[in-house]
């Protein structure tokens, strides 16, 4: 029997979730704030609830991202620190692969473009495609303007996910589409199958995804642009 953990905090909705004898337990947390103080409560809550011990999990996984900077990178020290300590391996799965599962599972649709807000006016997005019982990437996590990943989507004839708090412009609501956010129960879900493909990593190997390579100005650089 596998018993999982897992984790997400890409948006302000973060989540824990257990898989156990093939049944999901869950809690949910929000505002991006509450991420680093109440994720480890929560996570000793959900093992409580369920009657489980931590020494029993057989791995941890997390949403990698891309999203929230503080909050994926929350999410990582987290598992790094308790796969570390127990010893385990770990799943990182992409959050916009989370919405493809929730999409999957909601709406029944298997061949979806899913976006979420990144600010600066730019989306991160990715394509993907149910076969043959799991996920095939059809396009890589990116990082672009809406517009683009709007024709993209219509090109390829593809229903959007978005994540809460997008709305399309007047002349794209036609394209289909659906919301979702990513969740630990998707990422427990598509970990669980990750993990019978042997696709664990050390977890020393567990990475945040991160598409942006700079998110704010240093000190420095302000003083330096506004002397400028």
């Amino acid at each position: 029997m596998t018993i999982l953990l897992a984790l997400e905090t890409s948006t302000d909705l973060a989540s824990v979730a257990l898989i156990s004898d093939q049944q999901i337990t869950q809690r949910n947390l929000t505002g991006v704030q509450t991420h680093s103080f109440g994720l480890l409560p929560a996570v000793q809550e959900l093992l409580q609830q369920a009657g489980i011990g931590i020494n029993q999990l057989n791995a941890i996984a997390f949403g990698c991202g891309p999203g929230a900077f503080t909050g994926v990178r929350t999410a990582c020290g987290v598992v790094q620190g308790l796969a570390f300590g127990l010893q385990l391996p770990v799943l990182p799965v992409v959050s916009l692969l989370a919405m493809a599962e929730a999409a999957r599972m909601h709406h029944r649709v298997e061949n979806v473009v899913c976006f979420l807000d990144a600010r600066m006016s730019e989306v991160y997005w990715a394509h993907y495609q149910w076969h043959d019982g799991d996920w095939r990437e059809l396009h890589a996590p990116d990082l672009n303007v809406l517009e683009h990943v709007l024709v993209y989507a219509k090109n390829h004839a593809t229903k959007l996910v978005l994540g809460h708090g997008l709305d399309l412009p007047s002349h794209a609501n036609e394209l289909p589409h659906v919301t979702e956010m990513p969740h630990a129960k998707y990422i427990a879900s598509i970990a669980e199958r990750h993990l019978q493909l042997g696709l664990q990593v050390d977890a020393s190997q567990a990475q945040p995804l991160y598409l942006r390579n700079k998110v704010a100005l240093t000190t420095a650089e302000r003083v330096l642009a506004n002397a400028i």
